[in-house]
């Protein structure tokens, strides 16, 4: 190792002739091969030599596992090859010079730290490591409001406080492909990350994702009041473009299925159950979804009460409650069957005709962020306004009374409470919340997050201030984040 180190005339890569490009050489043959344009990975799957060496840090990649292997006597051996080619560099300067210029340099910086006997003894006499407190206000940071921008500020406050999308950026998990990484919008949302848990408290300035969102949703691009909705949904397709360079991006063996981290963490599938009335036939189709929207009493269109022994009542096509509508009562309405009526027939496959027929959505894949869409801004060609009716949502909820799997415990269209209702997998905590404040055509945004558990901050741009779990269910709510409850772990 420490000798193919700094002969570089004979360390290049075997298919391309590059010094640079980490390379790697293979354990089972002499070959050197660029791990970056994937020569190596090319070598390894001709000849089946799964294992391979990085020659600047020592560390041995498996092809199989697609990762790099611990092991604790490697580790200890790269550690010494590394210690004789710094001593082999200060004998050396020629080839040193040479393979600085064409591998960026190594030296003690890079060299992995290792706590002395003194520091040893200085850990062990205080256990106590740096944590987040009640008083802790590492990630907090208000934003700059650019322009009517506050429609981006309140989603990237959500994005910023999504637990699994924190700890991809701040494990510096992107590998940025494109040929200009200035122009690449996950590239700008890492360091926005940074910038967010760096423990500055200044407001920052978001200038350069304002640019990028301009650049790549031009329908958003202008000083114009934005939705947030609509942002959130062009940020994260702009988001899951750029990341199909990464390797999880690659993996996907659907084309048309991209298992990047915006996929990973926001798309879960929404299954429709076409049933014709005729034979009873049932068409099944699965459409990916990044968020659900949900009809809200007070809309144009028809609601109606679907809570167990609801006395409400239908009139004008408008539903009378008696008590408030809660986020299950509208997911209950989602997930109903819906009789789509003479004028939209479609051919059963099983009586080869055209029939009416009723339809049915149910969550056949939920994804790790569930975002709900209360759609409270109304566009028709009557009238366009704001719905403020209040929804009630909780602090938890469990989302198995809208699976596929449990739609056999819902018999004509009303709802009863499912036997197993223990199924973790399903059961979510709120974690954000966006507000919009004021009429259509002139408003606000602001946003809830928790920073941890059952603590909340208001983020209204520029200012952060504490806020009561109170505030966050009394609030009118448009946007709701939950998180899947088994995969936090803060």
């Amino acid at each position: 190792f420490c000798l193919c180190l700094f002969q570089a005339k004979s360390c290049i890569c075997h298919m391309c002739g590059a010094h640079l490009n980490r390379l790697h050489s293979c354990l089972y043959c002499v070959f050197f091969g660029c791990f970056t344009k994937k020569h190596i990975h090319e070598h390894a799957k001709t000849k089946r030599h799964n294992l391979a060496i990085d020659l600047l840090y020592g560390g041995i990649y498996c092809f199989m596992c697609q990762d790099y292997i611990y092991d604790k006597d490697m580790e200890q051996i790269a550690k010494e090859e590394q210690r004789k080619a710094w001593k082999l560099q200060a004998f050396t300067p020629t080839v040193v010079s040479h393979y600085q210029c064409t591998m960026t340099g190594i030296g003690e910086k890079y060299s992995t730290w290792e706590p002395t006997k003194r520091e040893l003894e200085l850990l062990r006499h205080n256990p106590k490591r740096r944590k987040i407190t009640t008083n802790c206000t590492i990630g907090l940071r208000g934003l700059i409001n650019l322009g009517n921008t506050c429609f981006m500020n309140c989603i990237v406050q959500a994005l910023t406080h999504t637990p699994l999308l924190r700890d991809f950026f701040l494990s510096d998990r992107h590998k940025c492909e494109m040929q200009s990484p200035s122009s690449c919008l996950v590239c700008e949302m890492s360091t926005l990350f940074q910038e967010f848990y760096s423990g500055h408290r200044s407001p920052h300035i978001p200038y350069r994702l304002l640019h990028l969102v301009w650049t790549h949703a031009r329908h958003l691009a202008g000083y114009e009041q934005q939705d947030a909705h609509e942002f959130l949904i062009a940020a994260l397709d702009v988001l899951h473009r750029h990341c199909k360079g990464d390797d999880n991006g690659k993996k996907a063996n659907n084309p048309n299925h991209c298992n990047c981290i915006i996929d990973q963490i926001f798309t879960g599938g929404l299954q429709s159950d076409v049933t014709c009335q005729v034979c009873h036939g049932v068409s099944t189709t699965i459409d990916p979804f990044w968020d659900i929207s949900l009809d809200l009493p007070g809309s144009s269109t028809p609601f109606w009460p679907l809570s167990p022994g609801s006395d409400g009542s239908v009139v004008n096509g408008e539903s009378h409650v008696s008590g408030t509508t809660t986020l299950t009562d509208c997911l209950r309405r989602f997930t109903r069957p819906e009789h789509l009526g003479s004028s939209a027939k479609i051919k059963c496959s099983g009586c080869h005709s055209y029939q009416e027929s009723t339809k049915q959505l149910t969550m056949k894949k939920l994804p790790i962020v569930a975002c709900f869409h209360l759609k409270r801004f109304e566009h028709s060609a009557k009238l366009r306004r704001k719905i403020t009716t209040y929804v009630s949502f909780p602090l938890e909820l469990d989302m198995t009374p809208f699976m596929a799997s449990s739609k056999e415990s819902r018999m004509n269209g009303q709802y009863q409470q499912p036997t197993d209702s223990l199924n973790n997998d399903n059961k979510y905590s709120l974690f954000a919340v966006v507000n919009h404040q004021g009429t259509l055509e002139s408003g606000h945004y602001t946003s809830f997050i928790r920073q941890h558990k059952d603590q909340w901050f208001k983020c209204d741009d520029a200012i952060i201030t504490k806020a009561s779990i109170k505030d966050v269910l009394d609030s009118e709510g448009y946007l709701l984040f939950y998180h899947k409850q088994f995969l936090e772990y803060e």
